[in-house]
């Protein structure tokens, strides 16, 4: 079984690759691993007039289920409480987009990376 602190290293590859993923698309980055309390972002990215909060997801396979299907609710709702205090914090007027980067390895390499844009949006 992995240690927490294996478990974490992983999850930073997973940002890494994910930011490189995203670099290469023309996106800027602008923080990775941002917190506020309990609350993080894994990645905040600049892309023309957007801001773009993203959660990456990395798995060894996708035998039960797609990375991106672990962020649930709860977890939307904490990214977007989180996307809130650093808009007001930094004073951001861009328009804000929430992003999964899912990540499935076969434990040596990367074997796909899906980018799903507007993954999902903040509730009225």
């Amino acid at each position: 079984m992995s240690s927490k602190s294996e478990n974490r290293n992983k999850g930073i590859q997973g940002e890494q690759e994910a930011a490189s993923f995203l670099i290469k698309k023309g996106y800027k980055i602008i923080e990775m691993n941002w917190f506020q309390g309990k609350l993080e972002v894994d990645i905040i990215a600049q892309l023309d007039q957007k801001i773009i909060f993203v959660e990456v997801k990395k798995r060894h396979s996708k035998a039960f289920a797609p990375p991106w299907e672990a962020v649930n609710r709860k977890k939307q709702r904490n990214i977007m409480l989180a996307a809130h205090i650093y808009i007001r914090k930094t004073g951001c007027d861009l328009n804000p987009r929430f992003d999964i980067i899912s990540i499935v390895e076969d434990g040596t390499s990367v074997i796909e990376i899906e980018h799903i844009e507007d993954a999902f949006w903040p509730m009225a």
